[in-house]
């Protein structure tokens, strides 16, 4: 007895020192995993190379008429040729055709009610953020980026239950979906979210997705419509906040690195300059005649 008891302590002991030992190691881990996460957060993409291997390109083709894959660094020139690349300036930006008064009108209830769901978002935003456009544009792109995520993943399960393709709708809706994230993390580099804003973020984002998931299982066509008004007041917001720019109210800094990358910007780009930039990206998945969001509701589901 006094054998195995001396034993059984022995065991103890060992097992002991050897959770222990796991822990330390663990923790040691864990550390290091954190900071080497922080030190990712830090790091600016070097080029274009790698950004758009691993992100998508911008919704409007004026954004995209170079291979961002093979775009070298500011000042080089294209790979094979004496051409130089192409950079967007202010007045380029400006040039681009925006529909700043277009505007789809309600012909039957499910438009009425997708117009009333954006209004209503619009109602708390106005209150909770007023003039505070850049912090108002970061909650608005968590909101943006949710409902392509949430097409393409229903979309997705519909074609493999019914064992067909889904059309490209699956495609665009995903893209659509990372293009509004990229807005997000653009946003990120030129202003904070205070805790407060990062916990309505995160409140609303939690009811709007299972409010939009429901909704575009029961009725995809006013799912796609609500998306519709809700670009349009992005396009909204972000003409005030051109506005509050010219005017003084925000201070027009350098445009972050990655806007400039994402979109092939000036090296002298501003926050005016990527406020110009994403306001007609937005404004390419709104415009009713040759774009996505007003349209999708008025296409076969095939």
């Amino acid at each position: 007895m006094n054998v195995l008891a001396k034993r059984s302590a022995k065991l103890a002991t060992i097992s002991s020192f050897s959770l222990a030992k796991n822990v330390i190691i663990l923790s040691a881990v864990g550390l290091r995993h954190a900071s080497t996460l922080k030190a990712m957060e830090s790091v600016e993409p070097p080029n274009f190379i790698p950004l758009h291997l691993q992100h998508p390109m911008p919704i409007r083709p004026e954004f995209k008429r170079l291979d961002m894959r093979h775009r070298p660094n500011p000042g080089d020139t294209v790979t094979g040729t004496e051409k130089e690349v192409k950079r967007l300036s202010s007045s380029d930006l400006e040039a681009l055709e925006i529909g700043l008064n277009v505007h789809k009108t309600p012909e039957n209830f499910g438009d009425w009610f997708a117009k009333m769901v954006v209004k209503g978002l619009r109602v708390p935003a106005d209150i909770f953020f007023q003039g505070k456009y850049l912090h108002r544009a970061v909650t608005l792109e968590t909101v943006a980026a949710v409902p392509g995520m949430v097409a393409g993943t229903l979309r997705h399960l519909t074609s493999l239950r019914q064992m067909r393709h889904d059309g490209g709708w699956i495609s665009l809706l995903l893209h659509e979906a990372e293009n509004e994230r990229m807005h997000l993390l653009i946003w990120m580099k030129a202003t904070r979210p205070t805790l407060l804003e990062r916990l309505v973020v995160t409140a609303v984002q939690g009811v709007f997705y299972n409010f939009y998931f429901i909704l575009y299982a029961l009725f995809p066509r006013i799912a796609h419509r609500t998306v519709g008004y809700l670009e349009e007041e992005a396009v909204i917001s972000y003409t005030e906040m051109i506005n509050q720019i010219d005017n003084g109210i925000i201070k027009n800094t350098p445009a972050p690195l990655l806007a400039i990358e994402y979109y092939g910007l000036a090296d002298n780009a501003t926050i005016r300059d990527v406020a110009l930039a994403v306001r007609a990206d937005e404004e390419k998945i709104l415009s009713h005649d040759e774009d996505l969001r007003h349209e999708l509701p008025e296409k076969p589901r095939s």
